[in-house]
């Protein structure tokens, strides 16, 4: 369960009530009041809402940042509208960018009725420039922000900022920080993400367990294993209930099998040389979970004194309450028991950014005492690296593939992407790259279906390439074309998509053979086509591989310059195709949406 829980879309849209000046080589912060008005209708786009003349003489004051349920009378509303404010600016003759600290979660931007960009993904911070926008004395910005459930809104700081000094609000003091130091299965795992409702007909362990071998053969290293707790039936959804709605932390849903079922899989994992991590749901439980009964000071309550939910969308759920110190010892608890007894490597933690961080901290401590795990945050903050977690979520990357493939967005944004993380994240941080999960499934669609079959191939090949650990949500691997619904069973139907299998068995191959994939710098490189051709190098020691992946969607002949050292001749491992280097230019022509992952001539066998 996460923050892609709903299909509508929430807008909104801003103007500054209160005008100062804003110093070319000061930055300025704009907190304080905004105006604010729903659009449940989403008729804000249509009717150009963002116009510097728009009447907003009805619209509602409000204070940014912050989230809208805070907001009097929006406590528990989730739909659609606009936020509004005026500034000025005395000199503009040097360049200006609007620095957005964060927005829950996507966002469009206009400045004086023109658009300045958009922004797609929760909790990462952005930058546009607006000086082409921007004129002496008032302006007018307006942000059309979106919103997949929850909490929204604009929630962290906007600034205009010289564009030369951008760099420096990117920056957090983690980023001068080193990561945790994760075990080497942890730095080169290959994640694959199981739901078991659709993962067979079954629908159980046993059924899992018999494919085993074939997900080895993926090249995968990582079983994670979507929650396996009895679902809560109080308020449940759908028929079966969503598996985030966890009834009991000990149990195991009969749906799936027995505790031995369950035993019998992870010695079969083990014996295949894999490692096993279960979904852990600390956030919240099911409003059936024997706790809420035992320990009700546990949980959150409202001015009234009633349990609620994280958020209004999350009716089949009741928040926990992390001040309370007796729920952090049974969480613990809980946790060493499934490591120590059970004999799991670690857990992929639920919306973990919700839970603090000092628990899961505290939690990492107790469990590293006991052996090696992998801990994977569904979450995507700088700090959760130092103590607590090996792996974040990468939203930003997911986040970008749709708008590249369509052409909106050059796909120079993949560097700038590492840039930022460079200077955001500590060093060494570990991040999960994918190009679709449980959630992004279910309410998005599969990539065959956002990106195009050759664009799933495409992105799957950035997964597995670009620096980071890639993870697999079942189906992927036969071009899955179905929503997989959490409440729900919908089937996979494996017969299909054997050259997705290939695909996807080649790249777990080529990541398992060549550590430049799991650990080697990355080194960009230029191509004649930087808008739509993504060309890179991985190198560890004597290892290199060189990466390009065409977005275009025609065929299209690209120059390649590469350093001046690189060997003279290349072969492309998919069309198995020899390349010749001409002084430091290579040329290859690419198919519609088309990849090559070449090797120098003496390193291929």
């Amino acid at each position: 369960m996460n923050r892609m829980l709903t299909t509508f879309t929430i807008i909104l849209a801003v103007q500054i009530l209160e005008g100062f000046a804003i110093p070319t080589k000061e930055q300025q912060t704009f907190d304080g009041p905004w105006l604010f008005k729903v659009d449940s209708l989403n008729r804000g786009v249509k009717e150009r809402w963002f116009r510097k003349d728009f009447e907003r003489s009805g619209w509602t004051k409000v204070n940014v940042p912050d989230y809208w349920e805070r907001y009097k009378g929006y406590d528990t509303y989730d739909g659609i509208g606009w936020f509004a404010r005026t500034f000025e600016v005395k000199d503009i003759s040097k360049p200006l960018s609007f620095f957005f600290g964060g927005v829950d979660d996507d966002a469009d931007v206009w400045v004086n009725g023109e658009q300045v960009g958009s922004h797609f993904g929760y909790s990462e911070p952005f930058s546009f420039s607006v000086s082409r926008a921007l004129k002496v004395g008032a302006n007018e910005i307006v942000v059309r922000v979106v919103d997949y459930s929850g909490q929204g809104g604009i929630y962290k700081p906007i600034t205009l900022i010289g564009t030369d000094e951008v760099e420096r609000l990117f920056r957090t003091k983690y980023g001068s920080m080193n990561a945790r130091e994760s075990a080497e299965w942890v730095k080169d795992a290959v994640i694959y993400e199981v739901y078991l409702r659709s993962f067979s007909n079954e629908g159980t362990f046993k059924a899992l367990e018999t494919k085993i071998s074939v997900l080895k053969k993926l090249g995968v290293t990582v079983i994670w294993l979507m929650p396996i707790h009895p679902v809560g039936k109080i308020n449940r959804k759908g028929s079966l209930g969503s598996p985030y709605s966890i009834q009991d932390y000990y149990g195991i849903n009969p749906e799936f099998g027995t505790l031995e079922d369950f035993n019998s899989l992870v010695k079969t994992i083990h014996r295949q040389g894999l490692k096993i991590i279960i979904d852990l749901v600390a956030n919240h439980t099911a409003w059936d979970n024997p706790m809420l009964k035992e320990h009700p000071e546990w949980y959150t309550h409202d001015n009234k004194g009633a349990i609620i939910s994280p958020n209004p969308d999350w009716t089949d759920v009741a928040d926990l309450n992390y001040d309370q110190p007796g729920l952090r010892i049974a969480m613990i608890t809980m946790m060493k028991n499934w490591v120590h007894d059970l004999g799991i490597d670690g857990f992929r933690c639920d919306v973990a950014e919700l839970v603090p961080t000092d628990f899961w901290e505290s939690a990492r401590k107790e469990l590293d005492a006991i052996k090696p795990v992998m801990m994977l945050s569904e979450g995507a903050l700088p700090e959760h690296h130092i103590k607590a977690f090996d792996l974040t979520y990468s939203w930003n990357v997911y986040d970008v593939l749709e708008k590249v493939i369509k052409s909106s967005t050059p796909v120079t944004i993949f560097n700038e992407l590492l840039k930022s993380e460079s200077i955001r994240y500590p060093q060494g941080s570990l991040r999960m790259r994918f190009n679709t999960n449980h959630d992004k499934n279910a309410y998005d669609g599969p990539p065959v279906k956002i990106f195009s079959p050759e664009g799933a191939r495409a992105t799957a090949v950035l997964m597995f390439t670009y620096p980071g650990v890639p993870m697999i949500y079942n189906g992927e691997e036969v071009g899955n074309e179905k929503k997989l619904s959490l409440f729900e069973k919908e089937d996979i139907d494996w017969s299909k998509g054997e050259d997705f299998r290939r695909l996807y068995e080649t790249l777990g191959m080529l990541h398992r053979k060549h550590p430049a994939l799991r650990r080697g710098s990355f080194l960009p490189v230029q191509n004649s086509d930087s808008t739509k051709v993504y060309s890179f190098m991985r190198t560890m020691r004597e290892d290199t591989v060189l990466v390009v992946i065409s977005f275009n969607t025609f065929p299209k002949k690209v120059n390649l310059i590469l350093p001046t050292h690189s060997s003279i001749f290349w072969k492309d491992f998919f069309p198995k195709q020899s390349l010749q280097l001409k002084t430091n230019r290579l040329e290859i022509t690419m198919p519609r949406l088309g990849f090559a992952v070449l090797y120098p001539m003496s390193e291929v066998k």
